[in-house]
């Protein structure tokens, strides 16, 4: 009887701390990489202010956002006179707890930081705008080991870049818009996109920083970081470069998305029938070997589907369609339909609600504008900001747009003194991936990074 007791007792501790690592946000996109929590009692009503700011604090300019384990906070936070910032807050008070920078200055159009580090038991890792890649320890707040993904492997240094258009050279040229790599943790593997010269994705043992294997160069350079995708039943990595031209040149090389082996970074499959010139979003493993590729600028998504026969491995492309795409994220799958903010330079297209053969369910455009925000589910519900200032409580209906709530959360203004870029993308540039744990809800604005409570 007593032995039975201690069982259940097990059993009971065991559920509790299970369900406590679940509740963490450790990478880029959430714990299953796909922006969907196993967060639980979601509040279905705010106050008219929103729900209660817990804390805040000041942050730099830039786009990348938080990641939370064990109760804290990481964040790459920059300087661009300095440098690269990994911060650590207490996710509880907002207390900083520890901060550790670097030399790596320079800056580019839309400065700051661009990407969302990883954390794993002991260390958490991140990838700087200039492409310095950091290991640091949880304990000690101290570097372990560093590599730079686009020196390293044949590219210029962000030191030598000319600035402006030059950057879409290529050869090896620092690029336009920096790097822009959130770290990816496969078993002892750390995966980045390089898209050097001399490497497309490359693996590092996740210890000691030595190149495990690299992928040759496999297209255009882009912001894409690479996902991993279920394909007969086994993981592959999946990434997604560049169309050649753009600024209405036309694409004249098409984008290329390709599977890798995880094991040893050959890659298994290619697919060249989609264009995006300046693609950002990681594929979405929609599963039965489906991948949904998404992109910007015009370039709507395509859906696709890899087959295998013997050791070789086919593509077929399911549908494609302009009416759904999204810039900065991959799209949300929630009951069965996608969604996606597609609004661009040359779209407004807002909230998009897409079905899983390609038919477009409804599109708020700018009744409600929504413009690079970030998305999670939770509880059945879509917590998501609009780009802007405004964060929502969305019910997810193929029937229509179904907000419960909305808040002006970010009420600052976004990057200045850049005049070409407000006039394209406006002041509010709030487009930072949010992070949800034990029911707090993390949002980096160009100011301030806030914590909600968002779960009773």
């Amino acid at each position: 009887m007593k032995q039975r007791k201690i069982f259940i007792l097990a059993v009971i501790i065991f559920a509790c701390v299970s369900n406590a690592m679940a509740q963490d946000w450790p990478q880029f996109l959430g714990p299953e990489g796909n922006s969907t929590s196993p967060q639980k009692n979601l509040l279905r009503t705010w106050p008219a202010e929103g729900p209660e700011v817990l804390w805040s604090a000041e942050v730099g300019v830039g786009y990348g956002g938080p990641v939370i384990k064990d109760g804290k906070a990481y964040l790459l936070d920059r300087d661009d006179k300095y440098g690269d910032y990994m911060r650590c807050f207490d996710l509880k008070t907002g207390a900083e707890l520890w901060k550790y920078g670097y030399a790596a200055a320079g800056t580019v159009e839309f400065p700051g930081s661009r990407s969302v580090p990883v954390v794993d038991v002991k260390y958490v890792y991140s990838c700087g705008p200039n492409g310095d890649l950091y290991c640091f320890d949880v304990i000690t707040h101290q570097p372990v080991w560093n590599k730079n993904v686009w020196t390293d492997f044949g590219g210029e240094p962000a030191s030598k870049a000319e600035g402006g258009f030059a950057g879409l050279a290529g050869g090896g040229k620092f690029p336009m818009w920096a790097i822009a790599q959130c770290p990816l943790i496969y078993g002892n593997l750390l995966i980045v996109a390089s898209q050097a010269p001399q490497a497309g994705v490359v693996a590092f043992n996740k210890l000691n920083g030595e190149v495990v294997w690299k992928s040759a160069p496999l297209g255009n350079f882009g912001y894409v970081s690479p996902s991993i995708a279920k394909i007969d039943g086994e993981d592959q990595v999946i990434m997604i470069t560049a169309s050649s031209g753009g600024f209405g040149g036309g694409a004249k090389e098409p984008s290329n998305v390709v599977g890798i082996n995880p094991k040893n970074g050959d890659v298994l499959w290619s697919y060249k029938n989609w264009s995006c010139w300046i693609p950002s979003s990681s594929a979405y493993d929609a599963g039965e070997n489906k991948l949904l590729i998404v992109g910007g600028y015009n370039s709507g998504s395509a859906m696709i589907q890899i087959g295998k026969s013997g050791n070789s491995y086919n593509v077929t492309e399911l549908f494609k369609t302009a009416d759904f795409g999204e810039h900065t994220k991959p799209p949300l799958f929630a009951n069965g339909y996608f969604y996606a903010q597609y609004s661009t330079n040359e779209r407004r297209d807002g909230l998009v609600c897409m079905s899983k053969d390609g038919q477009i369910m409804w599109k708020t455009k700018r009744e409600p504008a929504f413009n690079k925000g970030s998305m999670i589910l939770a509880d059945g519900l879509i917590l998501a900001t609009d780009g802007e200032t405004k964060l929502y409580l969305i019910e997810p209906d193929p029937a229509g747009f179904k907000p419960l709530a909305s808040a002006s959360i970010l009420k600052e203004s976004g990057i200045a003194g850049n005049e070409r870029i407000i006039g394209i993308v406006g002041t509010n540039q709030n487009w930072s991936p949010i992070a949800l744990s034990d029911g707090k809800l993390l949002i980096k604005g160009q100011k301030r990074l806030v914590c909600l409570k968002v779960a009773k």
